[in-house]
């Protein structure tokens, strides 16, 4: 692999998602922890008081393509309807909070 072409597959990427359904009282937050974690991944996630669940989390584009397929999967007991995602400029997030 030329040194270009690594540099592309390793540029952090941000995503910001907002997750619909029955995503709260679930283990939703603990679910996606887990798998920010598993996949090296900074980032945050916390239920919102309209019933969805936001997410944003950075990393290599291709970890966060695979974060997202874990999300739109959910944890048992969730009923995944929507995934909304916006990919933005990453902020150098540390750690993956649940707030």
């Amino acid at each position: 692999m030329n040194e270009r072409k690594r540099t592309q597959t390793a540029e952090t990427v941000r995503c910001h998602l907002w997750v619909r359904g029955i995503v709260q009282g679930v283990g939703f937050r603990m679910f996606a922890e887990r798998a920010a974690r598993r996949l090296g991944l900074a980032g945050l996630v916390r239920n919102l008081p309209d019933g969805r669940v936001e997410i944003v989390v950075e990393g290599p584009k291709v970890m966060l393509e695979a974060f997202i397929a874990d999300v739109n999967r959910g944890p048992m007991g969730a009923v995944i309807r929507d995934v909304q995602a916006e990919w933005e400029p990453p902020a150098g997030l540390q750690g993956f909070q649940i707030h």
